[in-house]
């Protein structure tokens, strides 16, 4: 009983571990683009590519996901992503171009199938605790990349954007170590939880509640990620230093991890997820619309956002193990909702900025993020239903 227990903590942790692993080696480089730029001698679209490759990774290799855990199990791929993102950081802080790019490349491919095969993981050996353990390690990816965020400025002001960038190694190299042990413990298990009908995901494509579900989180991701990209800008043009504008970025970062210490015992009360998804999602549209018409408060409307972005993530990897019933079936839901979301977030920070300059200002994209939050409202509504995919 006791051995078992061990197990189950040693499982949780390293959870915990790869989903630390899995945002902050991408989301601690924009606050270094300057200083790379200024390295390599970029220009604005060099450097832009540098936030959506990765992006275009998620898009790219999600819908793969669940096949690679197919042939080698759901640990091994797990293994497998988080050396590939161990690589790409190594690489991304080598000193060359094509290393830089490359780098960032094999990082985007690695954290791509950790996002899809983590609430496949979830799903298969805590059936009874999803919303719990997915607001767990949600939190700890908010932390984590809140912490890389706050402490990348200071490292490479000390050592060098290189030197600053290559310490999120120790992230993929910390879960590593404690994955290791799952290996050879659980192979059988993985191999058993992942061979599933292949007729399962042929239902998740034709699925209408799987359209919903991706839809949900495609549209959430894509706010969120243009707000990432371009909250300073906006701040800026609205009259703030780009010390303060900076400083709420990081607050609005840290507020999306916040929603993983509540939103999960809250779930788990809840007969269906529709009133969940409607609060949440008017809380980011709320904030969206704050940011137009009241930028002044933008310290509030951080806050809320991201309290709005954070809770629909967790809702957002919670339906893929709620709606589905199966590990394959959610390992092919995480890979379709993922990848045509990260094809709407790679486009949606381009396309906002586009319309800024066409606009000459940010009343139109604030205007229809605000929209694009509200569509994800009514998808939020339709997904939170107490229903599964070919139920």
């Amino acid at each position: 009983m006791k051995r078992a227990i061990a197990g189950q903590a040693v499982l949780v942790a390293g959870i915990l571990l790869i989903a630390a692993a899995l945002r902050a080696p991408f989301t601690g480089l924009p606050p270094l683009l300057g200083p790379i730029a200024e390295d390599f001698g970029l220009n604005t679209l060099a450097t832009g590519a540098l936030t959506t490759l990765p992006l275009l990774a998620f898009a790219l290799i999600s819908p793969f996901g669940a096949l690679f855990a197919r042939a080698f199990g759901l640990e091994r791929t797990l293994f497998y992503a988080l050396a590939a993102i161990a690589l790409g950081i190594a690489l991304r802080s080598a000193d060359g171009v094509w290393t830089l790019y490359l780098g960032t490349a094999i990082i985007g491919m690695g954290i791509a199938c950790g996002n899809v095969l983590l609430p496949s993981l979830v799903k298969r050996d805590f059936p009874q605790r999803i919303a719990s353990l997915t607001g767990a390690y949600a939190l700890t990816m908010g932390v984590a990349a809140a912490v890389g965020s706050a402490v990348v400025i200071p490292l490479a002001q000390a050592w060098g954007w290189r030197v600053s960038l290559g310490t999120f190694l120790l992230l993929p190299m910390a879960a590593l170590a404690v994955w290791m042990t799952q290996l050879g413990v659980r192979a059988s298990q993985a191999n058993a939880g992942t061979t599933a009908p292949q007729q399962d995901g042929g239902k998740v494509w034709h699925s209408v509640l799987a359209w919903q579900v991706t839809l949900f989180f495609g549209l959430n991701s894509t706010i969120y990620y243009i707000v990432i990209g371009w909250l300073p800008a906006i701040l800026v043009d609205a009259g703030m230093t780009p010390a303060r504008a900076g400083s709420l970025h990081g607050i609005l970062q840290l507020a999306s991890a916040v929603p993983g210490l509540v939103i999960g015992p809250i779930l788990g009360r809840m007969r269906d997820q529709r009133l969940a998804a409607a609060v949440v999602s008017l809380f980011s549209a709320t904030a969206l619309l704050g940011l137009l018409l009241a930028p002044q408060l933008a310290l509030a409307w951080s806050i809320l956002f991201g309290l709005g972005s954070g809770a629909n993530i967790i809702l957002g990897l919670s339906f893929i193990a709620l709606r589905t019933s199966n590990a394959h079936q959610a390992a092919t839901l995480s890979g379709m909702s993922q990848c045509l979301g990260y094809l709407l977030a790679a486009t949606g920070p381009i396309a906002i900025g586009a319309l800024h300059d066409f606009t000459g200002g940010w009343q139109a994209p604030l205007a229809l993020c605000t929209a694009l939050a509200l569509a994800a409202m009514g998808m939020g509504i339709l997904s939170g239903r107490n229903r599964r995919i070919g139920a």
